[in-house]
């Protein structure tokens, strides 16, 4: 039996004023888990692309998508999903002020937070290494080895 190939995601590390945008990685409310905003990514777009429509779509929020910064995959280990997640620091090319009407148009998105290193801490979120990447000294890049999906 042949599985799927691993998605390909790209994700933002956004910062403005020593805070991290994070979104809602589930639509639900009763899952509290956190992410960088960002999705999959669509052929024929390069990565930098695809993360300037997914910040949009997501946030309504214009992005310069800078040099990337961390590779992470995590997977189902019950199952088939498995996902490459390609990290970018970026910047604002505007305001950082969301609407509280956006509306995220696959309607996943629906939680937004700007958060400080010391937050983030107490907030459950993916990948681990997301702190390192987004507030750590700048290094070159970061491979995040293979985690299990979170439930």
């Amino acid at each position: 039996m042949t599985l799927p190939c691993p998605r390909l995601a790209v994700r933002a590390i956004l910062k403005h004023e020593g805070r991290l945008l994070l979104v809602n990685a589930y639509a639900s409310a009763d899952k509290p888990l956190m992410c960088a905003p960002g999705g999959g990514v669509e052929r024929g777009s390069s990565l930098p692309e695809n993360l300037k429509r997914e910040v949009w779509e997501e946030c309504g929020l214009d992005i310069a998508v800078g040099a990337p910064c961390l590779v992470n995959e995590f997977h189902d280990p019950h199952g088939s999903f498995h996902q490459v997640d390609v990290y970018f620091h970026c910047t604002l090319n505007g305001p950082a002020t969301i609407d509280p009407a956006w509306q995220d148009r696959e309607a996943i998105v629906n939680r937004w937070r700007w958060v400080t290193a010391e937050e983030l801490a107490q907030i459950p979120h993916k990948p681990d290494s997301l702190t390192a990447a987004a507030f750590g000294p700048v290094v070159s890049s970061i491979y995040d080895p293979l985690e299990p999906i979170v439930r």
